[in-house]
């Protein structure tokens, strides 16, 4: 096979077979298709599109260019959540507590973040003692115990994937939905669960911004998950206004904790609920009823905040620091931000709110930045809040007091103003299954 005669195929808009898919995806992980070649290969991929066919074969390549983590020990009971990210996004925090004190088995690998906020994996780090990495065999024995652990991506989990997004990145060919589906669908299918629930996030802090790509996107993703054997539900879920009141890493570490007991936001509380029910109904098999009424009643008894305690005790961290929150990370810092008007906020750029936090030291500009785990920003009013002049909008945490202009600067540009109310947004717009 030589891969000039795939990129002319692909370009011209013809199907590539299984076997020049899995030897493209080969070759460009041993390095013997050069950048340049990939890069003109990913350009035809963004403009003519690839079958369902061509995207189960190219997730299920990228998937076995590495390692994979067998759960076939947990049965059907296994289950993960994907995000696809979003501002205030601690979901994973709330939800994996939650189903494994129902009896799920939450084996996840998790990312760090690149952009305005921090991943999963920097939120937890932020818990002192908390040890993100875990031998396999460790790993899989702390889900065989307590139901559940979350642990870092391997070093060798999709190479291929790695390789090809860094590519992407830089070739402006991020936003092809067949590179998107299998770049997800490779890391979940190799982390082994065999339920899987995905958080599509739609809206302007998210890198789906209408509803009709978010739905295209989740629908792809659920076929391919379907095609290699998966039971999934992809849930669609509000990133047009920041999740939660908290954005930045021991602050959502906070949040969550208050979250699982019964003192979240509401906005926060229903889209985890409902995340949580999806995994429980898929993993334990109850009806979608049985599985919400189970949730809130792990909440309101405590059994999912003494599962998060019990969690991340096994994992090295302080237990105490979820109730203690000043065993957490403290910036040195704090700032109050204040409404420049009154009136009705109709509208928050999300991802400018994001980039905020990310001046503030919450996030990363480039891969090799260190994160502030204080740093990030409090909300006092997000949409269809009213406010008066001088009224506090947000708190700023910080451990550089330089940091404070440029994000204030950058937070208030997200806002819009008017004096009527705007129309209320739903906060999930759907469900695939």
């Amino acid at each position: 096979m030589r891969m000039v005669d795939c990129i002319v195929k692909k370009r011209d808009g013809q199907a590539l077979s299984e076997e020049e898919i899995r030897q493209i995806i080969a070759g460009y992980t041993a390095g013997e298709i050069p950048d340049y070649q990939m890069a003109a290969f990913a350009m035809a991929v963004y403009f003519q599109g690839m079958t369902d066919g061509e995207t189960a074969v190219l997730t299920d390549a990228m998937m076995r260019s590495g390692d994979r983590l067998d759960l076939s020990r947990f049965g059907k009971e296994s289950v993960d959540k994907h995000s696809t990210g979003g501002v205030g996004d601690k979901t994973t925090l709330i939800v994996a507590p939650i189903v494994a004190s129902l009896g799920g088995k939450v084996a996840k690998m998790t990312g760090r973040g690149l952009g305005h906020t921090g991943g999963t994996a920097d939120k937890l780090e932020s818990i002192p003692g908390f040890r993100i990495s875990l031998p396999e065999e460790e790993f899989l024995r702390q889900v065989e115990s307590i139901g559940l652990a979350v642990i870092a991506q391997s070093g060798n989990l999709t190479p291929a994937d790695k390789k090809l997004y860094a590519l992407r990145d830089v070739t402006g060919t991020v936003e092809s939905m067949p590179l998107i589906t299998a770049s997800i669908m490779s890391k979940k299918l190799a982390a082994g669960s065999y339920n899987i629930v995905l958080d599509v996030k739609i809206g302007s802090g998210a890198f789906v911004k209408t509803l009709d790509q978010g739905r295209q996107l989740a629908q792809s993703m659920v076929a391919i998950g379907k095609h290699w054997g998966r039971n999934m539900t992809a849930v669609l879920t509000n990133m047009d206004i920041p999740l939660g009141a908290y954005i930045g890493n021991s602050l959502e570490v906070m949040e969550a904790a208050e979250t699982l007991q019964g003192r979240g936001s509401r906005d926060l509380q229903t889209v985890c609920q409902e995340l949580a029910a999806r995994m429980v109904m898929a993993c334990r098999g109850w009806s979608l009823e049985e599985s919400r009424q189970a949730v809130e009643k792990s909440i309101e008894d405590g059994s999912a905040f003494r599962k998060f305690r019990q969690w991340i005790a096994a994992q090295g961290g302080d237990p105490l620091a979820l109730e203690d929150y000043s065993r957490l990370p403290q910036a040195p810092v704090v700032q109050k931000v204040l409404a420049p008007c009154s009136g009705y906020l109709t509208g928050m750029d999300t991802e400018k709110i994001g980039q905020a936090s990310m001046l503030l030291g919450a996030g990363r500009a480039q891969k090799e930045d260190a994160i502030d785990p204080a740093a990030g920003i409090c909300l006092a009013a997000k949409t269809g809040g009213q406010v008066e002049k001088g009224q506090v909008l947000a708190t700023f945490y910080t451990s550089e007091e330089e940091k404070l202009i440029p994000a204030e600067s950058e937070f208030l540009k997200a806002l819009s103003w008017g004096q009527t109310p705007p129309p209320a947004q739903p906060l999930i717009y759907g469900v695939i299954e």
